[in-house]
């Protein structure tokens, strides 16, 4: 007998999540047409329905176009009920932003940060998240959770490992930031986030499998496979820019020879630019006002992306490849060289419908896609506790 009430229990709380579900995805949305697409039982359907108004995850507008009858009560699902900040922490920048539950921007906050060691990064950090905490609206459930990308190794509890290119080495990010707030708090590598933020919100929404390249000081990529976010035995999947394309090669952070970064990343154009006051931004001004330099230095950059990409293509077959991050700001003058490149080398049948894109994100995939993870987890925690 005790078995079966568990069961019922279980039921119910599968039952609330999926009206929940049906509701974020199909809003706005009539008691009735959530009885259909579940099919649930109407008077079910009430009775969770009624649970989620009094938890304010959903609310209530007036009526619907009615079928004749009675003109249903249309449910929204209350995006306003909580907030999630998500955290993208680059070499040289830190982007922090206040999303609501459907991943909505309210506020932004930008650093620009350099090679700064921990101690450092995690105040900044701290008053980030301070003053987006002091800025946000008031609502039911305030901050749900804490998301932050970084640069680098994670394992499955949180820890950064490694992050190469800011020196660092076992972090304790997660535990830091949830002794200061008391919040659930999510630490991803910023390429996984990235591949997941885009297909969240960005350009791979109809993608089952995909290659996020995540092109900034350094190289990572987000790998989707049959939809879902390819992680590896560990989780450190999609450290493709310790992929070796040169043997014996340029010396690379992680302590290996003529990996892919060294070659490709914004690290590699600063580097072949050899002038210390160059960045990113600057040379794009120069290749803007036709600087021939500037624009031989992108192309060779766009060509070394192309080789790692090509590998990418062979090894994955994906639908589609997306280039974001930093690098991406610079696609007018990257795009050609690294279409060049993969037509050239890539096996010829791998390009069939191959789609190859530049994030629709912008700088937010990263940000986005950690807010994303931590807006689910609240979800399911909520359904936990119902």
């Amino acid at each position: 007998m005790e078995n079966m009430t568990w069961n019922q229990q279980l039921m119910k709380k599968n039952n609330k999540a999926l009206v929940l579900q049906i509701i974020i995805e199909k809003e706005p949305i009539s008691r009735s047409d959530i009885a259909q697409i579940s099919g649930l039982h109407k008077a079910t359907v009430s009775s969770l329905v009624n649970e989620l108004l009094e938890e304010e995850l959903i609310y209530e507008s007036g009526p619907g176009e009615s079928s004749g009858g009675r003109r249903p009560v249309i449910l929204h699902f209350n995006k306003a009920a909580g907030y999630a900040i998500g955290i993208d922490i680059g070499v040289n920048y830190i982007l922090c932003v206040l999303t609501d539950l459907k991943g909505n921007i309210l506020i932004e906050k930008n650093e620009v940060v350099n090679r700064t060691p921990y101690p450092a990064i995690k105040n900044k950090v701290q008053k980030m998240i301070q003053s987006l905490m002091d800025e946000m609206p008031s609502s039911r459930y305030g901050i749900v959770g804490i998301g932050a990308g970084v640069p680098g190794i994670v394992d499955k509890e949180g820890a950064i490992l490694l992050a190469p290119n800011f020196g660092w080495s076992n972090i304790q990010l997660k535990k830091d930031l949830e002794e200061l707030y008391q919040i659930p708090v999510l630490v991803e590598n910023e390429a996984n986030a990235g591949a997941f933020g885009e297909q969240q919100f960005g350009a791979c929404q109809n993608t089952d499998n995909m290659v996020y390249i995540s092109a900034g000081i350094g190289l990572g990529a987000g790998i989707i496979v049959n939809k879902e976010l390819y992680r590896g035995k560990d989780g450190f999947s999609g450290e493709m820019g310790h992929m070796i394309i040169e043997v014996n090669g340029k010396p690379c952070s992680c302590g290996s020879k003529g990996c892919w970064e060294a070659y490709a990343s914004e690290n590699a154009l600063l580097e072949m630019a050899g002038n210390p006051s160059d960045t990113l931004e600057s040379l794009i001004t120069r290749v803007e006002m036709q600087d021939q330099t500037a624009q031989q230095l992108f192309e060779t950059i766009g060509h070394y992306l192309g080789y790692g990409i090509n590998n990418i293509i062979n090894t994955f077959n994906p639908h589609q490849v997306i280039i974001g991050n930093r690098l991406a700001l610079a696609k007018d003058w990257i795009e050609q060289p690294i279409r060049e490149t993969i037509e050239k080398h890539t096996l010829g049948f791998q390009l069939n419908e191959l789609e190859l894109v530049f994030s629709k994100l912008g700088k937010y995939s990263t940000a986005l896609g950690v807010t994303a993870f931590v807006v689910e987890n609240f979800l399911k925690a909520e359904e936990k506790t119902l």
